[in-house]
């Protein structure tokens, strides 16, 4: 009887440590890794997110800027923290589930290295066209695809970029045939779009808006299953007849694996309550990003979901990174 009581009390006392622990959760400043330098989109949000994070939980957040391998340096730099807690990583699409099938090595496993915390945001893609293109909609750009395949060219910010395997995707789906055009980085990609020395490109939000609103680029269709605010008019990809087509760049959070999944939690709640609130959606509109929460599931499911998806998409395209 004694040994029982002495066990009870055991187990009643390791189960208020653990809930004294998760409630002072974080007791210490947090570093969240971004992998692109200071100044781009992911960085703007991700410092926007970690000071409403240090705002919320009494612990400042601080970014750590680490570019390079297409963002896949932060989550390879991630499998050597301690699994505490304390170190994050804020990252996008590519690194988690492109970047694995394009580089010879990235240093980490997508499924098995990383402890989900949630989605935050995503980057919306539109397509767009040339100014004096021979089309005017989807429906042009198809019928002329078709009839004359080899032909069209479109634009990427580089080799096996989301730019790039979205349109490789987009060509799967539609049985269309375009000339790959790879360029280093977007900005230069949409500036020959304008000048008309490439046909289309598939890009975001944020770099595509100064160009359409110029008028020095064709909108032709969303790439994300909901039409966006900013333009109500313009169908999606999904609406034109090609099911189930959805591409858009989203920023992801994760701990190391093995950190205590209570502490992801912690995270998650916090990170939706944050995303809620109108003023960092307007923040982030404004940035071209829109808010993204989910569940700790969801993201997981995400994760796996994509990563075969675009793992085929990436053998398919024939697209390699050295």
């Amino acid at each position: 009887m004694k040994s029982i009581t002495m066990w009870i009390f055991t187990f009643v006392a390791a189960v208020l440590s653990a809930q004294t622990a998760l409630a002072a959760y974080p007791e210490k400043p947090v570093t969240m890794i971004i992998g692109y330098p200071p100044g781009q989109a992911t960085d703007i949000v991700g410092r926007l997110l970690a000071d409403k994070l240090s705002q919320r939980l009494g612990q400042p957040f601080v970014v750590e800027n680490k570019p390079g391998q297409g963002a896949s340096l932060a989550l390879a730099q991630l499998t050597k923290e301690k699994p505490d807690g304390y170190t994050m990583v804020l990252s996008a699409t590519a690194a988690y589930v492109t970047n694995p099938h394009l580089y010879k090595s990235v240093g980490y496993d997508t499924l098995k290295d990383f402890q989900p915390i949630g989605t935050a945001i995503d980057f919306p893609l539109v397509m767009i066209a040339r100014p004096n293109a021979p089309f005017n909609d989807f429906q042009g750009f198809l019928e002329y695809a078709k009839a004359h395949p080899g032909v069209l060219t479109h634009t990427s910010s580089g080799n096996g970029t989301l730019s790039h395997l979205a349109m490789a995707l987009l060509q799967r789906e539609t049985g269309t045939k375009l000339v790959h055009v790879p360029y280093k980085g977007s900005s230069r990609a949409m500036t020959d779009i304008a000048a008309g020395n490439v046909d289309v490109g598939i890009e975001t939000v944020t770099v595509t808006k100064p160009f359409i609103e110029s008028g020095r680029l064709k909108l032709i269709a969303v790439t994300v299953p909901k039409r966006l605010d900013l333009y109500p008019d313009t169908p999606t990809l999904d609406e034109l007849g090609v099911k189930g087509f959805n591409v858009a760049a989203w920023l992801g959070m994760v701990f190391p694996a093995g950190t205590p999944r209570e502490y992801a939690k912690v995270i998650n709640e916090q990170l939706q309550l944050i995303l809620e609130d109108k003023d960092v959606a307007e923040k982030l509109r404004s940035v071209g990003a829109l808010p993204r929460p989910s569940s700790i599931e969801a993201f997981s499911e995400l994760l796996e979901h994509e990563y075969v998806t675009w793992g085929e998409v990436v053998n398919a395209s024939g697209a390699e990174v050295d």
